[in-house]
Order: C-alpha cells, then sequence, then structure tokens
C-alpha cells in the first residue's frame, strides 16, 4: 500500500499511430505476480484484469468529473470499485482518498505520481490522507528511527510542494497514531497466519513485526472511515494489490451483519445461489400442487437437467442438491437475509425491531421479504453505527502503471542512473535525461521511415506521467512526430531534459517556500523510538 516499492519497467508493445495505447500493455508477456514486496515486474497489464478482477478506468472515464491526465492517459490504467468514489465526488458526498509512503530513499518521480492522484482527489472535494509507514519500513526494511526521520521530511516536503492542502487534510506517521494501532490490534482478531501465508507467502521465518505491520497496512487502508464510513481509494500501484484485497475482505468481516439475497431458511454459497436463482426463474409454481415452489420441486429440476446445460461445476451441483434435499418441502421464496456476523445481543435485536414487513428470524439471520438489498445494507449500517460498529465500506483501488528506467530496465533506487529523485541536482536531471535510453530507430533514416517506438521508450514516458503536465494535445503531439517518424530522439530528448531540469528547479524552490508550513503541520517530524 506504500507508494515506495521498487518502481518497475513499463510494458513493451508494437508501436502504433495516432492515439497513445492506454489498454494495459502487451499481450503474450510473462505471468503475473503481485508481491508488495518484492521486484517483480508487472509486464502485462492485461493480465490483471482476468487474472484479479482489476477493472479497466477507461470504462468508468465519463463518469468521473475533470479526471486527472494520468487517468486520461491510461497510465492510471485500472481499478477496483471506483464508481462509489467517482460518483460522491461526482455529487458533491463525502468521500475519502489515502496512501502511504515507507521511507526507504528520495522521494522521485515514481512518488510524484501518487502525490498528483492523493492531491487531485483532495481538489475534487475528498477527504485526503497521507501517511509515512515507518512501521513498515522499520520491520520490513530494516531501516533505522534517524533514517526513516531524514526521509520521511523529504517526503513530506514534496508532497506539500506539489499542493497537498495539510489544513483540509491529514498527515501522520504510523508509530505515533494510537488510534490507528488500535484499530490494527481490532483488524487482528479477523486475521491469521494461514492467511498471510497464502496471500504473502509468510513462513516460520518471518518476524512478527512484519506481520504486524501488515495489519497496520490494514488499517491505515480504513482509517479514513473511522469518524463516518465513506467511499474511500486507495491509489497504488499493482503489486500492492493483495494489500487492497485483503483490506476489503477485512472490511467485510468487521461488519455486524452481512446483506444477502436467499431463497430458503439455510445458507447457499454464491454459486449455489446463481442456480437456485436461475430454476426459481424457469420454473413455473403453478405446476406443483398448491401452487408453491419447493426445495424439493429444484432438486428434482436440477436432476433432470445434464451438467452440460448448467453453468455450474459438479462440485457445487452435488452441494446445491445436498442442500435442497434435505430442505424437502419447505417453499423457495426470495428474501433478503441479514447474517448476524459479529453484532452484539443489543444490535441484533434492534435489527429485528428495525426490519418492517413480513420477516423471519432465525438463531443467525433475519430474513425479509419487504426489502430490496440496497436498503438492506443501509439499515444494516445504520443499526451497526447506533451500537458502536464501525459499519465499514469496501475500499476501492486505482492502479497506475510502473516506469521504465531511464537506462531502459527497472527504475530503481538502488541504480541513480535509472531514476530522477525530486532532490536531484536540476542539471544532474538534466544529464539523465539526455543520456536516457529511447525507443528510437538505429539511424535518423530508418526513424524517419518507420517511426520511433513511443510505447517502448522511457522519455516518452517522461512526456506522458510528468513533464506533458494536464496538456494532452501537447503529449499527443510528442507521441504522434514520434511514431510518425517526424521527431527525432536527439531533439526529443533535449527538450524533455531542458523540461526536467524547469520542473526540479521550480519543486526545489516550492520545497523551500512550504518548510513553515510543514512545521506547522499537525504530524510528528523525529520519532520518539530514536535512540
Amino acid at each position: 500500500m506504500t507508494g515506495d516499492d521498487p518502481l518497475e519497467e513499463s510494458e513493451s508493445g508494437e508501436p502504433t499511430t495516432g492515439e497513445p495505447v492506454t489498454d494495459g500493455g502487451a499481450a503474450g508477456a510473462d505471468d503475473v505476480a503481485l508481491d508488495p514486496w518484492g521486484s517483480s515486474t508487472v509486464s502485462d497489464y492485461r493480465k490483471l484484469f482476468e487474472e484479479f478482477g482489476i477493472e479497466e478506468v477507461d470504462e468508468l472515464l465519463e463518469e468521473v468529473p475533470n479526471p486527472h491526465y494520468l487517468m486520461r492517459r491510461g497510465v492510471i490504467f485500472g481499478h477496483r470499485d471506483y464508481r462509489p468514489v467517482a460518483e460522491a465526488l461526482r455529487e458533491g458526498k463525502e468521500a475519502a482518498v489515502l496512501s502511504g509512503f515507507m521511507p526507504t530513499g528520495d522521494p522521485h518521480i515514481g512518488h510524484k505520481l501518487v502525490f498528483d492522484e492523493i492531491i487531485w482527489h483532495q481538489q475534487q472535494g475528498a477527504d485526503a490522507y497521507a501517511l509515512i509507514a515507518d512501521l513498515e519500513a522499520n520491520s520490513a526494511r530494516g531501516m533505522s528511527w534517524e533514517e526513516i526521520d531524514e526521509h520521511a521530511r523529504d517526503y513530506l516536503l514534496s508532497l506539500l510542494a506539489l499542493g497537498f492542502d495539510p489544513e483540509e487534510g491529514t498527515l501522520y506517521r504510523q508509530s505515533t497514531n494510537r488510534e490507528l494501532q488500535d484499530l490494527a490490534f481490532e483488524l487482528g482478531s479477523e486475521a491469521n497466519f494461514s492467511e498471510f501465508q497464502a496471500i504473502y507467502g509468510f513462513d516460520g521465518e518471518t518476524s512478527v513485526s512484519h506481520m504486524q505491520s501488515v495489519v497496520t497496512q490494514m488499517a491505515d487502508i480504513l482509517y479514513p472511515q473511522l469518524e463516518e464510513p465513506k467511499p474511500t481509494v486507495i491509489p497504488v500501484g499493482p503489486d500492492q494489490d493483495p494489500h487492497v484485497r485483503l483490506a476489503r475482505d477485512l472490511a467485510e468481516r468487521m461488519r455486524f451483519f452481512k446483506v444477502s439475497k436467499a431463497f430458503a431458511s439455510f445458507e447457499l454459497e454464491p454459486g449455489e445461489r446463481d442456480v437456485v436463482a436461475e430454476f426459481y426463474e424457469r420454473l413455473d409454481p403453478a405446476d406443483f400442487d398448491d401452487d408453491q415452489l419447493r426445495c424439493v420441486h429444484v432438486a428434482e429440476a436440477l436432476e433432470e437437467t445434464p451438467l452440460s446445460d448448467l453453468e455450474v461445476d459438479a462440485g457445487t451441483l452435488d452441494s446445491v442438491l445436498t442442500k435442497l434435499r434435505e430442505a424437502g418441502m419447505e417453499p423457495v421464496r426470495p428474501r433478503t437475509r441479514f447474517f448476524d456476523r459479529r453484532a452484539t445481543d443489543e444490535a441484533f435485536e434492534a435489527l429485528i425491531d428495525a426490519v418492517d414487513g413480513e420477516k423471519r428470524v432465525y438463531e443467525s439471520h433475519v430474513d425479509a421479504f419487504d426489502l430490496d438489498v440496497a436498503a438492506a445494507e443501509e439499515l444494516a449500517r445504520e443499526i451497526e453505527l447506533a451500537h458502536g460498529g464501525y459499519g465499514f465500506r469496501p475500499p476501492s483501488s486505482i492502479y497506475h502503471r510502473f516506469m521504465t528506467g531511464l537506462t531502459g530496465g527497472k527504475m530503481s533506487s538502488s541504480i541513480p542512473a535509472s531514476h530522477i529523485s525530486l532532490l536531484d541536482d536540476p542539471e544532474d536531471g538534466y544529464d539523465k535525461v539526455k543520456a536516457a535510453t529511447t525507443g528510437g530507430r538505429e539511424t535518423a533514416e530508418e526513424q524517419r521511415e518507420k517511426g520511433g517506438r513511443a510505447d517502448e521508450c522511457p522519455v516518452y514516458e517522461l512526456y506522458a506521467y510528468l513533464l506533458a503536465g494536464d496538456d494532452d494535445e501537447f503529449a499527443k503531439r510528442v507521441y504522434d512526430e514520434c511514431v510518425g517518424g517526424e521527431r527525432l530522439c536527439g531533439d526529443c530528448k533535449e527538450q524533455a531534459a531542458q523540461l526536467m531540469r524547469e520542473f526540479l528547479e521550480e519543486h526545489q524552490e516550492k520545497r523551500e517556500e512550504v518548510e513553515e508550513l510543514l512545521e506547522a503541520a499537525d504530524v510528528e517530524l523525529e520519532s520518539p523510538r530514536r535512540a
């Protein structure tokens, strides 16, 4: 969930003409592996849509008010459940954005992506949170508290220099936030080692503090909802998706009630529920005695249907048949279920009283026949909040591409020539861009004939991600001139190098201007854990 994990090389792809590529990268690349602390590359972003359920941002761009240029250009390429956030921003409702930074080195141009995403959401009306993941830096990376303090200050100065408003937003560090640590303790009661082992590959050599840092990150992700539930987005690189998925699971587990559709008194798994729903629609109650559709009728109809005609696997079919046969003559009727997940007795009784219309009360759930799922969700959250619960909404996320290193491989903090620090001398930034690898051809003649490979060019990425700013026409012109053979690499790098020098000069001047703003901000700049 932090914004300073190793920056990775971007996808490669065949050059095209016209619009810059925004579809998620090249097909046929290596298998995707998402590791929040590793250095694996995500060379084929398309696979994230299929394997991990990440959706394409392009599909909801029209729903986002004043979309950031990183969204428009496909740098922010994917999302998980971002629609509630987009709706809240569009309608002026409560929303939040949060991301964190592990202070293991200087802030660099890769971090600027996350800084910009936080700041843009703040400007659109969201409550903005930025945190220093110092507990993670200490436990997972072995950083000393003195080193952490030095780097944390640099991250915060750059964030403020780029436009974060500390008076309207929240800055904190994990180690000094007691509310956060208390929430992490509670979340820990809903997580276990086997789960961490499956998600992160933890084993007997993993330190307890490293495992605790994961729970703390889960608390970070849910922290904006402590005062009230609200749609919350976490801007991250795709390698951080395991954290987001676990946080979404824990948000659900912390809820007092699980709301779902049901068709009988017993529980059905999602796949089983789909089968029963299909046959509820398919069968006519008038065809049976007393005009009632019963569990045994659905079971008989299922048994008479060839498996090849059902969109279900054999295991799910066996399971749902067993449940239907055991229920026998119980009627099949759609209803909305409130399942008691961790509610207090008082909250459960209050829910029973609050459900209007026909209902059935069981030991661990309540079935309502006159409420749809959306209304039931709101009622469940209302009861939970009134009885001391959190009522968390599952956090959303947006994902940005990794940047290619200026030397052509990974952009790594350990390879100075591969990246540009926001603290680099402007002349050094100029020189690094001038020395960068490009997607150009072997000769100028070949470049003019075939065009450059902008989609494989670290220098073009600098234009698209940073140097073109909000000017889409400029970014597109650079792209079109490159792939059309009009733009040669020498001139292109010279222009980019000058723009980078100007950016670093302006940014570092602004950092000096916001020094007093940082000193006045409500965040501890020196850890009390220092020796």
